[in-house]
This record gives structure tokens, C-alpha cells and sequence, in this order.
């Protein structure tokens, strides 16, 4: 019986910290888009922008 008089109140403050910290991930913006990031990895990307043209050493200079 006297575990309860220190487990109860351990379990309040865990709960209680567990509440906080999702009232504050609310404020704070954290749980706004829950789409968006599970649908990012389906998108097709590479094919919307070009890639950039890598600069490759000209062969025929070295050739004298």
C-alpha cells in the first residue's frame, strides 16, 4: 500500500508532463500539415527541374 503513496503521484506527474508537451507542440505548429510530409516521398521531383550541367574536363585540350 505504501508504493501507491509514491507510484500515484509519479504517474500524475508523467501524464501531467505528457499533456504539456503536446498542448505545446500544438502551439507551437507542430501538428498543423500531417499530409503533406507522407505524400512528399511519393512526389516525382527530379523531374521538375533540370539537373545542373557538371563542367567535365575537355579531353581534346590536353591533346597539343
Amino acid at each position: 500500500m505504501s508504493v501507491l503513496y509514491l507510484a500515484l503521484p509519479v504517474a500524475l506527474l508523467i501524464a501531467l508532463g505528457a499533456v504539456a508537451a503536446f498542448i505545446w507542440s500544438v502551439r507551437d505548429g507542430q501538428l498543423d500539415d500531417l499530409e503533406t510530409p507522407a505524400l512528399r516521398i511519393l512526389r516525382d521531383d527530379a523531374t521538375d527541374e533540370p539537373r545542373p550541367k557538371q563542367d567535365t574536363p575537355d579531353s581534346s585540350a590536353d591533346s597539343i
